[in-house]
């Protein structure tokens, strides 16, 4: 393992760093310092010359477990106040407002024991942005008119997760512990807990929310991660000027002995009812936290092996008999206190039948763990594949990294901040046995939930309303179910021959800086681009199937679907080994067929490929496996109805819009009635015509790429019977949308499909041009301008709703706006009227903008465009866009950063009274309103109103079918190259 060799030297007035080097990748170039300021905030340093985004984040070691008696939510609602004002910077909202102004994101989060805030920024933009930030710890404003807006925002936020599986099943492992252990808490907050609860107890919110941030917020207990394009040195006048004021009051980091679970509540058996379809086993051992022991790793290396998916594998297992169609294992809810070791398999209706068998065969597999000792060439492999991960990672957004690394300062000492428990080194069997003796009968708490349960539980969960019921089950049981499980041969993985061993780089004299269109057959079209930029080991393919079939009718779009979920179900065992060793693959549907990535370490992704390809070659439908995948396909479209009331109105908008794309319920009917055999006639169908597109990049020579396209073409398009022809030239299909009418206002009504949401949706989207530089850069000029003004006024100032966002819209080379606002307070109707009223005050905000804020905005655009891809993965995903949307501006950032600056204030103007105002001439507008079951009753008058001045949606794709589609930019280009 490499150690950086950090820059330690710091001012005289900084107490100096003792906690030795800072372990960091062989590859990171980056500079790193720890500080100390004279408040005793531990601050971490980064100076990264080559970024294009400031970005900092500050973890302070109090959360949720410390919220008071009768207050519960108190610090999550803390977390939103600080975002409001300070006494240097009085003005409400301005931190968000200066943030997106300068092509900046901010957010935060409260987890039980810690609240982290973060931000990133243009780079020139950043002093100030981390003075305004760093006011959140000196002076904060919590003004008392505030107050109440911001606990509506929490409460709002709590709506959106009231129907949320996730949170519901969280709530009630909660629950179900020790009263007195803050683990039991309710912790997101609402209205009830902030606000109705306190007034009728005399007690004034505000004046506990004051009282809980003098008594917590204390310098010694934050840490300060900055990440930043100057110096250490520079950076670290900075942090001192700025933090050292944050008072210290030399506060304990809370902590919370004892454990959550008494015995009343192990050995039991909890069955729930989700809100979704499905049914879900969810076995879980309170443990010793790993955190403890995070270089020996005990609970990675138990989770690599009860959770792996190879042959001989507990899942294997599971999956031969029908019953299960995923499994998780892992440490899940921990702190340094206490931990929890899952085991969560999602069940099919066999498996559903057969939980005592799978909890027999888990505790079986258990037990062969704990006879076959630990293996040191099990660990090995695992620290194998954890180093070459740790050194050869890849860049990700700084906002990303600053929090990663705060989160792990509070847990790790100094050297392994960067790391933190990824890098399992000192291999001790007696700790992972130990944790191992902890996953047994009498430790258990199984959780299980399905649909199934409905009308046969007697209990309730009091903040989800979640229906459950609660029984013991004792060790003798569980004992019967381990001998009474089905005999099946679980054995331990084999050595993996997906891990890594060249990690050279390839010399490339290539001198091109876009993908090149390095072979053109009438099978396949091959683009190419060498890494020379990021220098790491690893490859990035992409291969689009283009099949004319693909998407026909709702009966191909879902015997399409059924082909790729089989494939990557046959495929599992074997690709399992890759995605462990650092080489990840996909295959999903694509517009015009299917689609199949690869990325991550080069060295063995060429033996994957061809594994996919023999796949698709020799497909065969294995009717077992065709009636689970049926079966998990039929209740992931059921659950469509479950999904959050914004997502619902932006797929009646897509619906809307696209071409060629079908109702979910159609899908669904489709699938209903399809058969084994259907399917086995179909799939020879599919792919006897196809094209097939490909992107090759990274650290991969133009032969190596040659050679990979030829073996496809060979797999597919060679032999007397070949499996693929090439298309005809009217074959090859293009994304189309729709054109919508200038001057026109289109809506569509429709209610929410869960009945039992209150949520309310809409989505206004605003239709403006096909891709063109100029255009493009006048819409997201005005976008920037938007979004922040967008957000306070109707989230802010107005409580809409939490969810509450202005953002563009690309479909198919088609530019737009959407603003999307999902509400409990105001149905569809109303929004919309907000929305409308929005545009007006927009309206004088554009046309009084002065030339000193324009050139501010375009300023922060171009920095914005102008900033550089981190990864590999983020470059070929921008190339990929282009390649699929058949636009080919692989130049694009550049040429739009020059029709920016040519670009004049009255030009803007222009473009938003021609395209964006209520009334301007040439506005396409369309709002999609979901009624949640709170504003069900006032859909039927704002149809009416709608329909005395407006166009009526009423058959959305019987509208789609009457209008004008716009030209594909995609069948241009394909006849041109």
């Amino acid at each position: 393992m490499a150690v950086g060799k950090e820059n330690t030297e710091v001012a005289a007035a900084v107490p100096m760093d003792k906690g030795g080097e800072i372990l960091k990748p062989r590859t990171d170039k980056r500079e790193y310092r720890r500080i100390v300021l004279k408040n005793s905030l531990q601050v971490l340093l980064i100076s990264d010359p080559e970024t294009d985004k400031c970005a900092a984040s500050m973890n302070v070691s109090v959360g949720s477990f410390s919220d008071p008696e009768g207050l519960d939510g108190l610090a999550h609602f803390l977390e939103h106040m600080l975002f409001y004002a300070s006494e240097k910077y009085p003005e409400e909202d301005s931190y968000s407002k200066y943030i997106t102004e300068h092509g900046g994101s901010t957010n935060a989060y409260t987890s039980t024991e810690d609240t982290n805030y973060h931000f990133d920024i243009n780079t020139d933009s950043f002093d100030e942005a981390l003075d305004r930030f760093a006011q959140f710890f000196i002076k904060p404003l919590m003004s008392a008119d505030a107050t109440m807006r911001e606990i509506k925002a929490v409460d709002s936020e709590n709506q959106k997760n009231l129907l949320s599986d996730s949170w519901r099943m969280r709530q009630l492992l909660k629950h179900l512990s020790r009263e007195d252990h803050p683990y039991h808490k309710f912790s997101t907050g609402n209205m009830d807990t902030l606000h109705v609860q306190p007034q009728a107890k005399g007690i004034d919110t505000r004046s506990e929310l004051i009282k809980f941030y003098d008594k917590h917020y204390s310098a010694n207990i934050m840490h300060l991660v900055v990440y930043g394009k100057e110096s250490l040195d520079k950076t670290q006048c900075l942090v001192e000027g700025m933090f050292q004021e944050i008072r210290n009051t030399n506060k304990s980091v809370p902590r919370f002995p004892g454990q959550p679970c008494t015995q009343d509540h192990l050995q039991v058996l909890v069955k729930a009812v989700p809100i979704k379809q499905g049914h879900k086993l969810t076995v879980s051992w309170p443990v010793t936290p790993s955190i403890h022991h995070y270089e020996e790793a005990p609970c990675m290396y138990l989770g690599h092996l009860i959770g792996h998916e190879a042959e001989g594998s507990l899942f294997h297992a599971l999956k031969h008999f029908g019953w299960a169609t995923s499994l998780y294992a892992g440490e899940a809810d921990w702190t340094m206190e206490y931990s929890f070791f899952d085991v969560s398999v999602n069940l099919t209706d066999a498996g559903h039948e057969h939980m005592q068998d799978i909890i027999g065969l888990l505790f079986r597999h258990i037990k062969l763990l704990q006879q076959s000792g630990v293996s040191q060439w099990i660990f090995d492999e695992l620290s194998a594949i954890s180093e070459a991960e740790f050194h050869y990672q890849a860049k990700i957004d700084p906002i990303s990294y600053v929090v990663d690394i705060s989160s792990n300062m509070t847990k790790y000492p100094t050297k392994h901040w960067l790391v933190g428990s990824s890098l399992p080194s000192k291999f001790n069997p007696a700790i992972v046995q130990k944790i191992l003796n902890e996953l047994s009968p009498t430790n258990v708490r199984i959780f299980w939930k399905s649909n199934n349960f409905e009308g046969q539980t007697d209990k309730v969960e009091p903040w989800y309303n979640t229906a459950y019921s609660f029984e013991n089950i004792t060790e003798l049981t569980i004992q019967e179910w381990v001998k009474s499980a089905p005999d099946v041969n679980l054995i331990l993985p084999t050595p993996n021959v997906f891990i890594p061993t060249d990690f050279s780089l390839k010399d490339v004299k290539d001198k091109e800086i876009f993908p090149v269109l390095l072979r053109k057959t009438s099978f396949s079209r091959l683009w190419y681009k060498p890494d020379k930029k990021f220098f790491k080991p690893k490859a990035y393919v992409n291969i689009d199937f283009n099949c004319p079939l693909a998407s026909t009718s709702p009966e191909a779009a879902v015997l399409s679907n059924t082909f790729v979920w089989l494939l990557v179900d046959y495929l599992n065992e074997y690709a399992y080994y890759a995605q462990t060793a650092g080489l990840d693959y996909g295959l999903s549907i694509s517009d015009n067929g299917f689609e199949l990535y690869l990325v991550g370490f080069n060295h063995k992704l060429r033996i994957l490929l061809e594994a996919v390809m023999q796949k698709i070659a020799k497909f065969e439908v294995k009717p077992d496996r065709f009636s689970v995948v049926k079966e998990t396909m039929t209740k992931a479209y059921q659950n469509y109805k479950f999904q959050q009331p914004y997502q619902q109105a932006l797929s009646y908008c897509s619906l809307v819009l696209q071409d060629n794309t079908w109702p979910w319920t159609e899908e669904l009917d489709a699938l209903s009635h399809l058969e084994a055999e259907d399917l086995a006639s179909y799939v020879p169908m599919l792919l006897s015509r196809t094209f097939v597109e490909c992107y090759i990049a990274g650290n991969v020579e133009k032969n190596e790429a040659e050679s990979m396209v030829k073996y496809i073409e060979d797999v597919l398009f060679s032999g007397p019977k070949p499996i693929s022809r090439p298309l005809f030239p009217s074959q090859f299909l293009t994304s189309r949308v729709v054109e919508l009418g200038k001057g026109m206002r289109y809506f569509y009504h429709q209610e929410g499909s869960n009945p039992s949401d209150e949520n309310s949706a809409l989505v206004h989207y605003i239709q403006v041009h096909q891709d063109e530089f100029a255009m493009n850069s006048k819409l997201q000029l005005f976008s920037l301008i938007a979004k922040q003004a967008t957000f306070h006024q109707l989230r802010t100032v107005e409580q809409l709703g939490y969810i509450t966002s202005l953002s563009r819209s690309l479909k198919a080379g088609v530019y737009g706006v959407q603003f999307i606002i999902q509400s409990s307070v105001k149905g569809p109707g109303h929004i919309d009227s907000r929305v409308e009223s929005l545009l007006k005050d927009l309206e004088s905000k554009i046309y009084k903008i002065s030339d000193e804020e324009f050139k501010s905005n375009v300023t922060t655009l171009i920095d914005m465009k102008l900033e550089k891809h981190k990864n590999l993965s983020d470059e070929s995903y921008f190339y990929w866009e282009e390649i699929q949307n058949g636009t080919f501006k692989f130049n694009r950032r550049d040429k739009e950063v020059a029709a920016l600056r040519e670009l004049k204030k009255e030009e803007l103007i222009d473009f938003f009274s021609e395209y964006i105002k209520v009334d301007a001439p040439k506005k396409k507008s369309l709002s999609i309103c979901v009624y949640g079951s709170q504003h069900v009753k006032e859909m039927a008058s704002d149809k009416d109103e709608v329909a005395s001045h407006f166009t009526e949606i009423e058959d959305i794709v019987g509208f789609r079918k009457s209008q004008p589609l716009y030209g594909s930019l995609k069948g241009w280009n394909q006849l041109k190259l």
